[in-house]
């Protein structure tokens, strides 16, 4: 008996471990999937980050308060099952397609918000945002671009997440306000560098413009760099919008000045860089 009940903490424990893990650089998609589960039911206001932290441990043992199991905050087998279907489906268990619900499609979209292609609010759902999204990143990947996810694109979407591959300088000499990665119950895909105003922001790399000018979405007045290396710099929210379509710049080019435009909250740059078409996070290429 004492070997048995040794062999079923060791199982607890390590199940803690591979759930508080996750993949280099990001939290858990395990994690992600009871988040979710947990927001559904009004236990957890955080975001979607599948870190295990203290907000989420206490959701998880109120589920278990309520569903009779031992209240240790470790989310195993049970706990995953009294959490429903937006916890439940280990990623990979089964194909995933339009339609579809559960923990797995929370995964999915988490793994492919981190690899460049948000799909919007994490909810569990395999709706057409996602089906776009998944599409987008097969072919980002090579991969037949079928809107299905089968075992080729969760091997793909194991992979390291793709990052800058050229040096990039810093359009303004300022902290970073919101970064990159998950926010709330969705993502962000570039960073956010809040400034005055007015204040000049310079490109970060030599390339052409591709698109100069206000948009109809978010991103507000909006200047568009391509690069060397399948690389373009996103300058968005401008007040003011100083290159043109077409026209080469430097590094250190004066891109256009800060602003509040689109659908901002208050002044600020949002950076955002793409790597082939994946957004990837600008801060470990900026010198």
């Amino acid at each position: 008996m004492a070997g048995r009940r040794l062999a079923i903490v060791l199982v607890g424990v390590c199940t803690a471990l591979v759930l508080a893990g996750g993949s280099p650089g990001f939290g858990s998609p395990q994690v992600a999937a009871i988040q979710v589960a947990l927001r559904a039911r009004h236990l957890y206001a955080g975001t979607v980050d599948g870190q295990l932290g203290p907000a989420t441990t206490s959701g998880i043992v109120k589920v278990q308060r309520k569903a009779g199991l031992t209240p240790d905050g470790v989310p195993g087998p049970q706990t995953v099952a009294a959490l429903g279907r937006l916890a439940a489906h280990p990623f990979g268990s089964r194909t995933l397609g339009s339609g579809m619900v559960g923990g797995d499609v929370v995964q999915l979209q988490f793994l492919l918000a981190w690899h460049g292609f948000p799909s919007g609010t994490f909810d569990g759902g395999f709706g057409s945002h996602v089906e776009a999204a998944l599409m987008r990143f097969q072919r980002w990947a090579g991969l037949p671009a079928d809107g299905v996810a089968g075992s080729a694109t969760v091997d793909a979407l194991r992979q390291p997440v793709p990052r800058c591959p050229i040096a990039l300088a810093w359009p303004l000499p300022v902290k970073v306000g919101d970064p990159f990665g998950p926010r709330g119950d969705g993502f962000h895909p570039g960073i956010d560098l809040p400034a005055p105003f007015g204040t000049p922001v310079r490109a970060a790399a030599v390339g052409t413009v591709t698109f100069a000018g206000p948009t109809a979405g978010g991103y507000g007045n909006l200047v568009v760099v391509k690069g060397s290396g399948g690389v373009a710099e996103m300058y968005a929210h401008l007040s003011r919008v100083l290159l043109v379509r077409g026209q080469a710049v430097t590094v250190g080019s004066l891109v256009g000045l800060v602003g509040a435009t689109g659908e901002t909250t208050g002044p600020h740059l949002h950076f955002e860089v793409r790597f082939r078409g994946a957004a990837v996070d600008p801060v470990p290429a900026l010198g």
